[in-house]
């Protein structure tokens, strides 16, 4: 996607709430590496998915800095539940802020520590789960998820085109890319799910446990 057709995409959809603005400036003047975040685009998309899901919970593998936390929250019935899980505990307080300046607090369980850990403990099932962590882990963040997904419930997978490296030669030491090459042929071949991915931004995968 060119920049005059992110622009354009930009001004042809709807706005993003003004704590999504708060998070997007924190994000840009506070970190590294801010693509990790969603942004509005995704973002939209990531509403308008859980609005046509109509999901009562929600587990998020990877919080960051909540953008796509709060997208999804949006889209979340108000009874519904998201529970978010984040590996970087320097990001706890951060994370809780943003949280707690949203309308959407009480809807809003963080967990912060490792998901292959945390996962098991959860004592429910969900009806959608996102994946947007540690691509290296992938595999078995969605072996997790499927013992955690109601029957024709849904995982989708981030950055799954990787933004076009899995078509290129692998440089040295670049695991996560390796990564999820194994995890886009695995899930090609997994039958207990439909499965689809979306060409768009990053590459974002959707799957429906049968």
């Amino acid at each position: 996607m060119t920049l005059d057709e992110e622009l354009y995409i930009i001004n042809n959809i709807d706005k993003v709430p003004d704590i999504l603005q708060q998070i997007e400036r924190h994000t840009n003047q506070h970190h590294i590496n801010p693509r990790m975040m969603a942004g509005h685009i995704q973002g939209r998309i990531l509403k308008m998915i859980c609005r046509m899901i109509k999901p009562t919970n929600i587990l998020e593998i990877g919080t960051f800095t909540a953008y796509s936390t709060l997208c999804w929250a949006e889209g979340l019935p108000s009874h519904g539940h998201i529970d978010t899980i984040e590996i970087n505990d320097e990001l706890e307080n951060e994370i809780l802020h943003f949280i707690n300046l949203s309308p959407y607090a009480n809807n809003i369980t963080l967990h912060i520590g490792n998901a292959i850990d945390i996962i098991p403990t959860l004592n429910k099932v969900y009806d959608l789960i996102y994946i947007d962590a540690d691509k290296r882990c992938y595999q078995q963040f969605y072996e997790l998820a499927l013992t955690k997904t109601t029957k024709h419930g849904f995982i989708i997978a981030d950055n799954t085109l990787w933004s076009g490296k899995l078509l290129q030669p692998i440089a040295h030491g670049d695991t996560q890319t390796k990564a999820l090459i194994q995890f886009n042929n695995f899930i090609a071949n997994d039958k207990r799910i439909e499965k689809c991915i979306l060409p768009m931004l990053d590459g974002i995968t959707i799957m429906q446990k049968i």
